[in-house]
């Protein structure tokens, strides 16, 4: 991944910033499959008190479903985007779904379980418009499930595209992003007006950092702001959530 220029370390949290936050990578640390990260007790009220701090301007933004989402930060049902953009709920728990033309044809996932049948310890994570082929358990198999992916992909290149992330590669449409976060949010309450700070450690994460930075916001990269710690990133949340000064 290429690094921009503009990341910078994590200043203080500040009451007018409208904050975007990954979950993978950067609110809890990577584990060997997506259904055994372990989340902190005091994850959730430490987000619910930094919502409020910030007016209700903070929002996920992350490849997860909105059920897994959901999950993870019970009993919280925060503004966010799932799906890399594919499901989003608005503040007002609105919730709004890409077009089926916008998901991974069932075939090419057929064709990912097919071809990764044989490898012990490659997992295909299917989600409603992308999928996902994960090799953590067996490194060895990267540049075969980098062939297998760029094969299925081939039969659309133009709509669909793999992203590379941790340890996996992920099939997903063009048109949807994490900047979808940012660009539907920004322009209504109660994020309008703020200044968008967008936190992520990965590939996908980056049209968010985009987006925010166009405008005039902060991207803030969870390896170069936080040490590549997300225990670091929830500890900055704490601080601000815990801080007095109003």
């Amino acid at each position: 991944m290429t690094r921009s220029a503009s990341l910078i370390a994590a200043p203080a949290p500040k009451r007018n910033w409208a904050l975007f936050l990954d979950i993978d990578g950067t609110l809890l640390d990577i584990a060997p499959s997506p259904d055994a990260v372990r989340v902190p007790a005091s994850l959730a009220p430490v987000l619910a008190r930094a919502q409020a701090r910030l007016g209700g301007a903070l929002a996920i933004a992350s490849g997860r479903t909105l059920a897994e989402i959901d999950q993870l930060i019970a009993p919280l049902r925060l503004p966010c985007v799932a799906e890399h953009g594919a499901v989003i709920r608005f503040p007002g728990g609105a919730v709004a779904v890409a077009g089926a033309d916008h998901a991974v044809p069932e075939r090419w996932k057929f064709e990912l379980c097919a071809g990764a049948r044989a490898w012990r310890g490659v997992m295909i994570e299917e989600k409603a418009y992308s999928v996902a082929v994960h090799y953590r358990l067996a490194p060895e198999r990267e540049a075969e499930v980098r062939g297998l992916v760029a094969a299925v992909t081939s039969h659309d290149p133009q709509l669909f595209e793999v992203l590379p992330a941790r340890m996996a590669f992920e099939i997903r449409h063009r048109s949807l992003t994490k900047a979808s976060a940012v660009e539907r949010f920004m322009p209504n309450p109660p994020f309008a007006g703020r200044i968008p700070v967008f936190v992520g450690d990965d590939v996908t994460d980056e049209d968010g950092f985009r987006a925010a930075l166009a405008r005039g916001g902060l991207a803030l990269r969870v390896d170069e702001a936080f040490g590549g710690e997300p225990a670091r990133v929830r500890q900055w949340l704490a601080a601000f959530a815990a801080a007095k000064a109003y």
